[in-house]
């Protein structure tokens, strides 16, 4: 049954760019390998990483020496490395994060056939280079999925309790539901994501235009509805499938997401709440910053550690996954360090020219990241 439904999902979800946009060489000076095309950078790592599935994908690793705070990036459809590049450079810069973006398998230079197993596959391995290559925490990545990518990230999501964020660009309830407003969910159905938001424990951020001729406005709106732990979504007026990263007000509220997150101490997921009390929780980040005015009132709001383990699931993969409250403790960053790291990322941003830079990158792209599922719709 699995089989079929991979099957199913390759006929109508995935358009990898054919040809692909770049190829993988090694820079003749250094041995490193780098993508053809793109200037050679010191603070970017090119890999290429091998999963379960048996395939081999490629991967790139964007640093920031400020960075506290890492994002595992799942883009969208009919789009690679190639053309992601740059903006995965210039969002790792501006919002002060080290940055992995990865091809699915099938996709840029990386081996196999796109499946929805084979996505999960993929990101998996991304995760673990960021874990066992680079030595990044759990609690310290967001996962960042768009479009097509929100299947990915929110199977990952569902696997690790302690994961700092996850950010949903334009995300879909499921493959299905893309085609026809279907109220229930099928076996042959892909990236059931209406099934799985509501088993996120961390803070989730929606991003959704709201003229989205591919992926309706609904979509968002209601997987954001969903979530245990909601933070201030934003919904662009007039903005489309491909088109978000051209407004202002999408990096404004990314960076002021990732400071409310880098304020909030890792372990703060409280899975108890009703929902009203979740939205006024994470409703904005003056909110909670006027709630965390001393170091007392933290502590009265949060939940103590017998309740917290009442109210998460006891599975062993939680259980392991969860580290004890010293260590929690231990690998906090202050708000004095994560102040200097903003401060050095606002230089560097004062340095450089406005928006219209990361603009012109999503413009010469020219991404559409689903022609995918409308284009297709007659022949399922």
């Amino acid at each position: 049954m699995g089989s079929a439904t991979s099957s199913m999902a390759a006929k109508f979800a995935f358009f990898p760019p054919n040809p692909p946009t770049y190829k993988v060489v090694s820079d003749e000076s250094t041995g490193k390998m780098r993508l053809s095309d793109v200037p050679p950078r010191e603070n970017v790592d090119v890999l290429k990483l091998c999963t379960k599935k048996g395939n081999e994908i490629v991967a790139v690793y964007v640093k920031n020496p400020s960075a506290s705070l890492t994002v595992l990036y799942s883009h969208g459809n009919a789009a690679d490395l190639g053309q992601m590049f740059n903006i995965f450079a210039e969002l790792s810069l501006r919002l002060g994060v080290n940055l992995m973006g990865y091809d699915y398998s099938g996709y840029g230079q990386s081996s196999g056939k796109p499946s929805e197993q084979d996505t999960y596959a993929d990101i998996e391995a991304a995760y673990s280079c960021l874990e066992d290559t680079y030595g990044v925490k759990e609690e310290d990545i967001i996962l960042y999925g768009q479009s097509v990518g929100s299947g990915p990230t929110l199977e990952l999501a569902t696997c690790f309790a302690r994961l700092r964020a996850v950010i949903l660009h334009s995300p879909i309830l499921s493959g299905l539901r893309v085609m026809y407003p279907v109220k229930r969910t099928f076996w042959f159905d892909i990236y059931k994501n209406i099934d799985k938001i509501p088993l996120v424990n961390c803070p989730v951020l929606v991003i959704h235009g709201t003229d989205d001729e591919i992926v309706d406005w609904s979509h968002g709106k209601q997987l954001w509805e969903l979530c245990k732990e909601k933070y201030e979504p934003l919904w662009l007026k007039g903005g489309n499938h491909c088109n978000l990263e051209l407004y202002p007000e999408y990096l404004r509220h990314l960076k002021k997401f990732i400071s409310a997150i880098e304020k909030l101490p890792c372990a703060q997921y409280i899975s108890g709440q009703s929902t009203d009390q979740s939205e006024r929780s994470v409703n904005s980040t003056d909110h909670r910053d006027r709630s965390r005015t001393s170091t007392d009132h933290r502590e009265k709001s949060r939940l103590s550690n017998g309740q917290r383990e009442k109210s998460r699931p006891s599975t062993d993969s939680r259980e392991k996954s969860r580290a004890s409250t010293d260590r929690r403790e231990k690998s906090r960053r202050s708000y004095d360090r994560s102040g200097k790291a903003r401060n050095s990322i606002d230089q560097s941003e004062r340095a450089r020219n406005s928006f219209d830079r990361l603009g012109d990158m999503v413009r010469s792209v020219g991404l559409c990241n689903v022609d995918c599922f409308k284009q297709t719709a007659t022949e399922v």
